[in-house]
């Protein structure tokens, strides 16, 4: 059977079932028993996808994914999150719109530590939106940048994300975490310039208010006392890896430890703390190895086939601009947010685009870091936006007023200011390879 039609038809299964609102695991899996039977010797197919799947899910690769997890966990059940905010609110002084720079400021700073989307825009929502509201900010102000949380939660490491990715392309997970640390704080940095920049022309958005004055002395005993321990997670996890001490599993592994050393410093690591956090990582983790059974059994398949190859073939005969293919994949990605979640974009995409970009000269680790953003913009793009959702079922527990498409709204100017960044990934690639490429 010839390659396109091997493409087009394992692509229309899986289409067809997940429009009928079927889980996107069992939309893979059901896919990959039509396609075992198909190419790989009819009923005998059976017995090599049951070993794909087996070997999905001992990829020693994806071993940081669950760790990373966890470390968000602890620090988000155990309220070291909810401390840190405290801390930098001291910290940072009289700024105009404050509160939403410190949103900002705090979504950099757990996410060196947590690495989920989630957890950041939960901690950061609970912590300010209740002050924010008080002091009369408006939602452009208020729930635009704790959205943006998220993107910062994703692009700064440890990024449970990123590792998935990297695992599913074959490429250095390592150097994607150590790629993903210039971007992710010139993200910061933009987005902390644009609410400076448009609270100045639009002053209402949030209004100016006395902050109450802390003495230096006290500043310097938050700075020691309850931010600089925190270097120790960040150490335990980018320190090592960045000097080659240890591989992201090993790093991760010392992340969680040093999470649990924390907590247990601060009198916070409670049994309730421990159950709470080792429950929900188990049952994140049980999702995504589900869907990578799956989907790791579909892109063999199509490997298997010819139809990767012969797609990869096709592109690079065409003699098209190899910047025009780029162009034209992330756009593809960027569609395909709108509608799914992460880790389905992630399966679907990178089998075939990492070897096709590898294949017309571009470097893979820049490439995936890319990709990563535009995965992670597509949670607060319409209609689905699942960090959109996850902030509004927070906020509207303190705000009810807040509706919806107010989150959306709110959202839009961070999205494009993430669009502006990732062109500017694309025009320089040094700001993705430098450090990767000085680390040991």
């Amino acid at each position: 059977m010839e390659w396109p039609v091997v493409f087009a038809l394992m692509l229309a299964c899986l289409v067809v079932l997940m429009l009928t609102g079927m889980p996107i695991a069992f939309a893979f899996l059901l896919t990959c028993i039509l396609g075992s039977v198909l190419f790989w010797g009819g009923l005998s197919g059976l017995g090599q996808l049951a070993m794909s799947v087996g070997n999905s899910v001992v990829m020693f690769s994806l071993l940081p994914v669950p760790l990373f997890l966890l470390m968000g966990n602890i620090i988000y059940c155990t309220g070291l999150g909810t401390m840190i905010v405290g801390a930098l609110d001291k910290l940072l002084g009289r700024l105009p719109a404050r509160l939403s720079v410190l949103a900002v400021a705090v979504g950099a700073v757990l996410g060196s530590m947590i690495g989920i989307s989630g957890g950041s825009i939960a901690i950061t929502a609970t912590s300010l939106v209740p002050e924010m509201k008080r002091r009369g900010y408006r939602p452009e102000m208020t729930i635009g940048p704790i959205v943006s949380t998220g993107t910062l939660g994703t692009m700064i490491p440890p990024s449970a994300l990123g590792v998935f990715l990297a695992a599913m392309g074959g490429i250095s997970a390592a150097k994607v975490l150590v790629g993903i640390i210039v971007p992710g704080l010139l993200l910061a940095v933009a987005f902390a310039v644009y609410i400076l920049v448009r609270v100045a022309l639009k002053p209402d958005l949030a209004p100016a208010y006395e902050v109450e004055r802390v003495p230096l002395q006290e500043k310097l005993r938050v700075l020691v006392r309850e931010l600089l321990p925190f270097l120790l997670i960040i150490f335990s996890v980018l320190g090592v890896i960045f000097l080659g001490i240890c591989t992201p599993s090993e790093a991760a592994a010392f992340g969680a430890i040093a999470c649990y050393v924390l907590a247990a410093a601060y009198r916070r690591l409670t049994w309730q703390a421990v159950k709470e956090s080792a429950v929900a990582t188990i049952e994140i983790t049980a999702m995504i190895l589900v869907i990578t059974m799956g989907a790791m059994s579909f892109s063999r398949i199509l490997a298997s086939s010819g139809a990767v190859n012969g797609f990869i073939h096709w592109i690079t005969d065409a003699q098209l601009s190899p910047w025009l293919v780029l162009i034209g994949t992330q756009a593809i990605i960027m569609v395909l947010g709108c509608f799914m979640e992460p880790a389905s974009i992630v399966m679907l995409t990178v089998p075939v685009f990492i070897p096709l970009m590898s294949a017309l000269g571009f470097d893979p680790i820049w490439y995936a870091v890319i990709m990563l953003l535009n995965i992670q913009l597509g949670l607060i793009t319409p209609p689905l936006g699942l960090d959109v959702y996850n902030a509004k079922s927070v906020v509207s527990r303190l705000d009810p007023d807040i509706t919806v498409e107010d989150v959306f709204r709110s959202s839009m100017p961070f999205f494009f200011i993430g669009v502006l960044v990732m062109v500017l990934l694309m025009i320089f690639p040094q700001l993705v390879l430098w450090l990767p490429s000085a680390a040991k």
